[in-house]
């Protein structure tokens, strides 16, 4: 039987062709819909992680009380043991120590004199140790606009638009005006080795990233560093592991001294507590409301499907055809055509979001924005996106078929000749 539905559909485009694009459209937005927000909402998360947050965080409880001062003179020492001991205590996490610094970036002139000044946010991470995953955790390679990565510890990479504001580049020497981990005043020399575009406002305007050890020297933190990023195995953040994770490390932790060690889970920093929620919020609120309306245009073309076909129940129920057998047709028929639309529409969302996962540029709309997020929005293909068009898909096209069929067996044989007139 189904297959001379199948058969009966095929030769009859009037009853398939249209149903089958009307839900394949469908379909095919509500995959694309699923992938694009995902996308989007993750690589704020992402983005955060990898600069910031990591997916938890340790520094000391002083530290922590002061974070927006990025307060190096609260950071935490004897690194070298403390990393070794979080390796043996946790070998699926990949641990990176960074310093975050900050001064007065000075370009001179071919006389060594003041050629340009201007305000610098840096981010010291270990560049040079063969092992360190921080260049591609940081993608440094793929944004280089000019130049190379550092290759030794005084050298730093400048964002483009710093280095175009301090009228240097690649090989030129800059200074860098601080104050060290203990107050005392820091002039070092760097050499500029690239620049790079972040992609986001608030790290290009005076973005610097160096080697933490070049920076440890300039800072006298031997030893010390700031915070120290711990990262899940796969690089996917998962919010109840890092807090259960968290919970689990300040339990052995709790002695009360300023200098003694905290994690924080990514959720915590940076006022993400509320976007993580409304992230997971708002994503199911967006694609609910546009499953609804798909599934609503499904049942409508499902419903109309129908009424255009009382004419032929008419003529079936004329030779003798039973009401329930025709209702049984039509709901089978309407099956075939929701699980068709429904695996082409997949199939077509999921090719657009692949496409979509090299992302659009909105940078320049995001002049000014100070949110760590970068201009370039990303589709992200989950296992959600291989079948949440199935729900508009098929029960849509079901329901509406199904509604339109309860009509069949309230035809009357008054009625009967006036339909096969139609």
């Amino acid at each position: 039987m189904i297959r001379f539905f199948i058969k009966g559909l095929i030769r009859d485009r009037q009853r398939s062709l249209l149903p089958i694009i009307v839900v394949t459209l469908g379909v095919m937005l509500a995959v694309l819909m699923q992938a694009w927000i995902t996308g989007i909402m993750g690589d704020m998360v992402d983005f955060n992680a990898k600069f910031s947050t990591g997916h938890v965080k340790i520094m000391t409880n002083a530290y922590h009380e002061n974070v927006d001062q990025k307060p190096n003179d609260l950071a935490l020492l004897d690194t070298d043991d403390f990393i070794s001991d979080l390796e043996t205590e946790y070998p699926t996490m990949t641990w990176a120590e960074r310093i975050s610094f900050g001064g007065l970036m000075d370009a001179p002139d071919e006389h060594g004199e003041t050629k340009e000044q201007g305000p610098a946010s840096g981010m010291a991470v270990d560049l040079l140790s063969p092992d360190s995953k921080e260049i591609a955790r940081l993608n440094l390679k793929e944004i280089l606009i000019r130049g190379e990565v550092p290759s030794t510890p005084f050298e730093v990479i400048l964002s483009e638009e710093f280095a175009t504001n301090l009228g240097v580049g690649p090989g030129d020497e800059v200074t860098l005006i601080t104050s060290t981990m203990y107050g005392a005043m820091s002039i070092t020399n760097f050499t500029v080795s690239g620049t790079l575009n972040f992609g986001v406002s608030a790290l290009d305007r005076g973005g610097v990233i160096a080697d933490i050890s070049g920076i440890r020297q300039a800072l006298d933190m031997q030893n010390a560093t700031g915070e120290i990023l711990g990262y899940f195995e796969g690089g996917e953040y998962n919010d109840e592991q890092a807090i259960a994770l968290s919970e689990q490390f300040n339990a052995k932790h709790q002695e009360g001294d300023m200098f003694e060690p905290v994690m924080v889970p990514l959720r915590n920093q940076n006022n993400l507590t509320g976007m993580i929620d409304i992230i997971g919020y708002m994503q199911g609120i967006i694609v609910t409301i546009f499953l609804i309306a798909m599934a609503i245009v499904l049942w409508n073309a499902g419903l109309l499907g129908g009424l255009r076909r009382y004419g032929e129940m008419g003529l079936r129920m004329a030779i003798g055809e039973h009401k329930g057998h025709i209702y049984r047709s039509l709901i089978s028929e309407s099956l075939v055509i929701g699980i068709v639309g429904s695996v082409t529409g997949t199939i077509v969302g999921l090719l657009l979001a692949k496409l979509l996962e090299q992302g659009i540029d909105f940078s320049d709309m995001m002049q000014g924005s100070n949110m760590m997020m970068s201009g370039v929005y990303r589709a992200r293909i989950t296992p959600e996106c291989y079948y949440i068009g199935f729900i508009p898909g098929v029960l849509a096209t079901l329901f509406g078929t199904a509604l339109a069929g309860i009509g069949i067996y309230r035809r009357q044989t008054a009625n009967l000749f006036k339909e096969l007139q139609a």
